[in-house]
């Protein structure tokens, strides 16, 4: 109970600390003790939902595939290797592989980067700090439980949402019918 009141108090206090440009591009993000990093140094876009959200509604001539996912999800890792494969063969096809991070700040540093390192993820990746859930997730999809992996994969033509795991072959079949 302890530690779930000690997570819900770093996701709640997490937002607090951002500084926010005119361009409505974060500046800083608050991390591990304290201590605040610019997103350069971090090298991944950091954004709120309203940052965020032109991401999820492209109208040029690409499908995007856009997942949600955290490094303490284990059915998420499990996924992502089909994402970047996916990732790779889709650069001549107009497909684009978005992994949106829902690591907390305090993991950014110590977790997100290494991960992103070490499994040499070429997608792109952005980090999703908006504490306030209830008024994102909705908005992504008006059925999304909040629970991940989720994923959006859409065009100017169609979208859809799963709130589900995916296989190589259930990912491909799915983008398959967005062709």
């Amino acid at each position: 109970m302890i530690r779930l009141i000690l997570s819900l108090s770093i996701l709640l206090f997490s937002g607090c600390g951002v500084k926010e440009s005119k361009n409505t591009k974060f500046e800083n993000s608050e991390l591990v003790k304290n201590e605040f990093i610019p997103v350069d140094s971090l090298g991944i876009p950091i954004y709120n939902y309203d940052e965020l959200e032109p991401l999820l509604n492209r109208k040029d001539d690409k499908t995007y595939i856009v997942n949600f996912w955290a490094t303490w999800c284990a059915p998420c890792i499990k996924e992502l290797p089909f994402f970047e494969k996916i990732n790779q063969e889709g650069k001549n096809n107009n497909l684009e592989v978005i992994l949106v991070s829902l690591d907390m700040p305090s993991m950014w540093k110590s977790k997100l980067l290494p991960f992103i390192k070490t499994k040499n993820i070429k997608s792109k990746v952005v980090v999703l700090n908006d504490p306030d859930q209830n008024s994102w997730i909705p908005k992504i999809d008006k059925n999304w439980s909040g629970a991940i992996p989720a994923t959006l994969i859409y065009n100017r033509k169609k979208r859809k949402f799963y709130e589900q795991s995916f296989t190589y072959e259930m990912l491909n079949k799915e983008i398959q019918e967005f062709k």
